[in-house]
């Protein structure tokens, strides 16, 4: 695209909450525009912005998604964001390559805590917005009253540039309060006729009217005198200051429509080449100087120097690793060499694209406010930024999110066990919200998402992707093995079997420490009772002994281990013979010393409306969570509490059914607690029965 050309190009994002219309409503823009051929539809899975497997099968959309369009001489690139819990990282990392969005909102359902969230995110962004009210075909009363319920709750300041004609089935155009027409659509043809304002809605319109004028002249003071002074308000007059409303963030036009009837498909076209903002007329990007450290600012210009931030990362079966990339400042091409400031690399560009759903249009070169993919960057990953060396910049990184569920994963063949970490490292380059590492207690490898959701389709994607199929199960709790107590006991081996013999004798005394204080061994041997060079051997025997614990055959820590006394021969002692007298005699003082069985304990951000936090209270108080304090954010509140982890391994889908999807959490690990008898003894039993059912089953093997 042409320097020249760029006040006509639209970076749009479709922003709203999961089962809101989205990608519908980009299918029939894409449609109207003349972009496909066909209309594609979610539930038929023919949809061009949602063609992955996986978001075919489930309905949904799990990645971002690009497509482009021309309307009446403006470039769209349109974005297409996921709108469910489990995929909204995606989302909110990919709102800096938009400047703009069309934000949807369904009436008749409603706002859920995804659309509170990316609306929160889009102000922080400095997004500006068109919001469509979608559905308008389906159950709809009093959708006005319900849309300002939904502003209101977004602290928003709306303001119609329609009226719905119709409800439900009979929904068939809008009224225009700018022109003060009437487009009605014949069927579901996306073809409308202007004609004048039905009698019944009239006043209405009137009505209306008046409120978005009255909303459009606080944005200049001129026209406000004007509006005050009783003087007509012109047509270009009125669109001019809706337009720096818009790109000011002050005001937020809605427009009515229906994706699948494509009605007010055309007049949302329109809105956006309207009202939505170029890219040089969005914010300055800041960036930090890696030479100077300071901080610096580039216009979206052109003739300024290069720099871009990738923002996404798609493995692609055919073209590789495709980095996606916003150019902020200067320009672009095929063969140029980049410098990435936080690697310290220069990478050589090749083949660039134009996403255009799952196809890719090749392009030599791209300008400031375009967005485009590049092939096969060695280097580059999502987050990093792409500059002239000879004007280096540093924009941020991505947002970081907290997985909220995590699984055991288990490879399902011998032959799975090399391509699962390999195929979930790749999907990694993807996704960044997947976290994958072996616990060092348990020595499970343990999956990490944003849902069951998302865990489900990883799992799917990897054996269809990458050939690989794993089993998921319940992680294990980290549980440890602690004494309260103080004891000495002797542990001594004596073995003769003719000829030599093994033979070592140790006199052990254990103690607790104080909780995190670790593990630590004192030689308290004296007169050569055990020769110097057989006390190593004794440690290690302990060690290995507290590797495998007492009650439960967990890891047994803060405890103090000093040996005191023992005896030797010359001929039967060995390094061997002491280090199994020395698990001998800890063993045995640990079993005079009061053993108790530990848990992890985390601290938990329970996220909730205000009308659901004292059911999730009662919910913590059951799981034998304590509640430390709350603290006011907007609508919500945060419980700050501290929860066994054993209690809140499935917390998120509990959570989502108590606040009907409205609640999120984040949780760290606190510190350990003894678990309470009743408990332990069951925790006892339990891994005594695995570990049972193991050695079975290595000896059936």
């Amino acid at each position: 695209m042409a320097a020249a050309e760029l006040d006509k190009l639209r970076n749009v994002g479709i922003l709203g909450q999961g089962g809101s219309g989205k990608t519908s409503l980009g299918e029939a823009m894409l449609f109207t525009a003349g972009a496909s051929q066909r209309l594609g539809r979610v539930q038929d899975g023919t949809t061009v912005l949602d063609y992955e497997p996986e978001e075919i099968k489930h309905h949904v959309s799990i990645s971002t998604a690009f497509h482009s369009l021309s309307w009446k001489k403006h470039a769209v690139s349109l974005i297409d964001t996921p709108g469910y819990a489990a995929f909204l990282a995606d989302s909110i990392n990919c709102m800096r390559a938009f400047g703009s969005a069309v934000f949807v909102l369904n009436p008749s359902v409603g706002l859920r805590v995804e659309s509170e969230r990316l609306w929160a995110r889009a102000n922080e962004n400095r997004i500006r917005r068109l919001l469509f009210a979608a559905k308008m075909d389906h159950e709809q009363d009093n959708a006005s009253e319900r849309i300002d319920a939904m502003l209101q709750t977004l602290e928003a300041k709306g303001v119609y540039l329609q009226l719905p004609i119709g409800v439900e089935a009979d929904f068939k155009g809008v009224v225009d309060l700018l022109a003060m027409k009437a487009y009605i659509y014949e069927g579901d043809s996306g073809k409308f006729a202007e004609s004048e304002i039905p009698g019944d809605l009239k006043n209405a319109a009137d009505e209306a009217r008046q409120q978005l004028l009255e909303s459009v002249s606080e944005i200049d003071d001129e026209l406000l005198e004007k509006y005050l002074d009783g003087k007509e308000l012109s047509l270009e007059e009125v669109k001019k200051a809706l337009r720096e409303g818009t790109r000011q963030g002050k005001l937020f036009p809605i427009l009515y429509g229906s994706a699948t009837r494509q009605i007010g498909i055309a007049q949302l076209l329109d809105a956006v080449a309207d009202y939505l903002p170029a890219p040089a007329e969005e914010s300055e990007m800041a960036g930090n100087n890696p030479v100077t450290g300071e901080i610096e600012k580039r216009p979206q210009d052109p003739s300024a120097p290069f720099s871009a931030y990738v923002f996404k990362t798609i493995s692609d079966p055919f073209a590789g690793k495709l980095s996606v990339m916003r150019i902020v400042s200067g320009k672009i091409a095929s063969d140029m060499t980049c410098y990435v400031p936080n690697k310290q690399a220069k990478e050589k560009i090749g083949h660039m694209f134009r996403l255009e759903g799952k196809k890719q249009d090749g392009v030599k070169e791209a300008s400031a406010g375009e967005i485009v993919a590049a092939a096969k960057l060695k280097e580059v990953t999502t987050g990093d930024t792409l500059c002239d060396e000879r004007a280096p910049i540093q924009y941020d990184g991505p947002a970081r999110f907290a997985p909220v569920i995590s699984f055991a994963l288990e490879p399902k063949t011998k032959a799975d066990e090399e391509k699962v970490p390999q195929g979930l490292h790749r999907m990694m380059e993807e996704d960044q919200t997947i976290e994958l590492h072996r616990d060092e207690e348990t020595r499970d490898f343990i999956l990490s998402g944003m849902g069951q959701q998302h865990i489900e389709i990883i799992v799917e994607k990897l054996k269809r992707k990458y050939g690989a199929e794993v089993v998921l199960k319940a992680p294990k709790v980290p549980y440890k093995e602690t004494i309260r107590g103080s004891a000495s006991a002797q542990g001594r081996l004596k073995k003769q079997t003719g000829g030599r013999g093994q033979y070592g004798d140790t006199w052990i005394k254990v103690e607790p420490r104080p909780h995190g204080a670790g593990f630590e061994f004192v030689d308290e041997v004296v007169g050569g009772a055990i020769p110097r060079n057989y006390i190593p051997a004794v440690e290690k025997g302990v060690r290995e002994a507290m590797a495998s614990g007492h009650l439960a055959g967990y890891q047994m820590v803060d405890v103090r281990v000093t040996l005191y006394d023992g005896s030797y021969h010359d001929v039967d002692s060995s390094d061997m013979a002491f280090k199994i007298a020395g698990s001998l005699g800890f063993k045995n003082a640990v079993e005079k010393a009061k053993p108790v069985l530990l848990e992890p304990i985390m601290n938990m951000d329970v996220t909730v409306p205000d009308e659901c936090m004292g059911d999730v209270i009662g919910d913590l108080n059951s799981r034998r969570g304590k509640v430390l304090g709350m603290e006011t954010k907007g609508h919500s509140q945060i419980i700050k509490s501290r929860v066994p982890m054993a209690e809140v391994l499935k917390y998120a889908p509990d959570l989502r059914s108590i606040t009907s999807g409205r609640g999120e959490f984040q949780m760290e690990f606190s510190h350990y607690e003894e678990v309470p008898p009743h408990l332990s003894e069951r925790v006892i039993k339990e891994a005594k029965a695995r570990k049972a059912a193991e050695q079975e089953g290595e000896h059936k093997a």
